[in-house]
């Protein structure tokens, strides 16, 4: 991975940890999955009118759309809506990395190299330190294990997302991240109509005028512009360019900018352990993510570069969007 493509891979990290702060403030004012239709359907209308609909394998979009857009939200946002400390819930929503490692290897035929291996098998311990010590100072108590269940759900959904976009191989990565939030909000405006109820979303809107609707109204902007036009377009791109196995543990450090967010916005404090683990957690990104890769890999009964495996070929059988079998 080149500097600069880790200095992007850094600069989504920021941004998807201020996201859980921006989540957070329009979970105060509006029900969960109507937020979650919300924020895509604003980028839905203009995308299908104005943006043009990438050259991508219609199945692993549809995987890439599900899995990120609408599982990982729909887990997410009900479990913050449940109790999920915002701080908690940016660290237990990295098991995607590991998740999407294991899918990677077992779907794609990545190889990892030891280091990799290392580097995290050290971030997740961080991540079970802070969790477990976050957990014991909840505030509801036991009753913190359906929500945690509820966002290692979520991190399950963004790994098969994250298989998706590598699979699709677009055109356009920024362009299939658009044409992503198309899929969401019909299934997430059902679950709010069934299990929210029209009255509760129609209070929310109608009272927008108030401080917490314009609160929330900031948040919904920052998570549609920030978290996943600017944050979920770069991932795409360094998904695209790069094995799964070294783009996903990026997404470790999140934890790191979300639990210091939530500490200096929100007054969750950090203890001495959750600051450890915290360093674990660096210090396996690092070493996952900087680690050398084999100069030569085995596939089928030859061999190829690694190279050559990070700009896979698009396979001809393989129809395309708008081309015939």
């Amino acid at each position: 991975m080149t500097t600069r493509d880790r200095l992007l891979g850094l600069t989504v990290v920021v941004l998807w940890g201020l996201n859980f702060i921006a989540i957070r403030v329009g979970l105060d004012h509006f029900p969960p999955f109507f937020f979650a239709a919300l924020r895509f359907a604003v980028m839905a209308v203009p995308v299908v009118l104005f943006v043009k609909f990438p050259r991508v394998q219609m199945r692993w979009f549809l995987l890439y759309a599900v899995g990120f857009g609408f599982g990982q939200f729909a887990f997410l946002f009900l479990a913050m809506n449940l109790g999920m400390p915002t701080g908690l819930a940016s660290l237990v929503l990295q098991t995607s990395a590991p998740f999407t490692v294991l899918l990677g290897v077992l779907f794609l035929r990545e190889r990892l190299v030891p280091a990799q291996i290392l580097g995290i098998a050290i971030a997740v311990a961080g991540i079970v330190v802070i969790g477990v010590d976050r957990a014991g100072h909840s505030s509801i108590g036991v009753g913190i294990v359906v929500p945690m269940v509820l966002t290692v759900l979520a991190g399950l959904s963004w790994a098969f997302g994250n298989i998706g976009s590598r699979l699709a191989q677009p055109d356009d990565a920024l362009r299939m991240t658009l044409w992503m939030s198309v899929v969401p909000p019909i299934p997430f405006l059902a679950l709010s109509f069934a299990t929210e109820g029209p009255r509760a979303d129609l209070t929310s809107l109608t009272t927008l005028g108030s401080s917490s609707g314009l609160i929330a109204l900031v948040g919904l902007a920052y998570v549609v512009l920030l978290g996943t036009i600017a944050g979920s377009g770069l991932w795409t791109m360094l998904m695209k360019r790069y094995e799964a196995s070294r783009v996903a543990p990026l997404s470790l450090l999140v934890p790191v900018v979300g639990i210091s967010a939530a500490w200096l916005l929100l007054g969750e404090v950090p203890s001495g352990i959750e600051i450890a683990g915290a360093a674990l957690v660096i210090a396996g990104c690092a070493a996952g993510v900087l680690a050398a890769p084999r100069s030569r890999v085995r596939a089928g009964a030859g061999e190829t570069s690694v190279r050559a495996r990070r700009a896979p070929r698009r396979e001809s059988p393989r129809p395309l969007v708008g081309q015939r079998d």
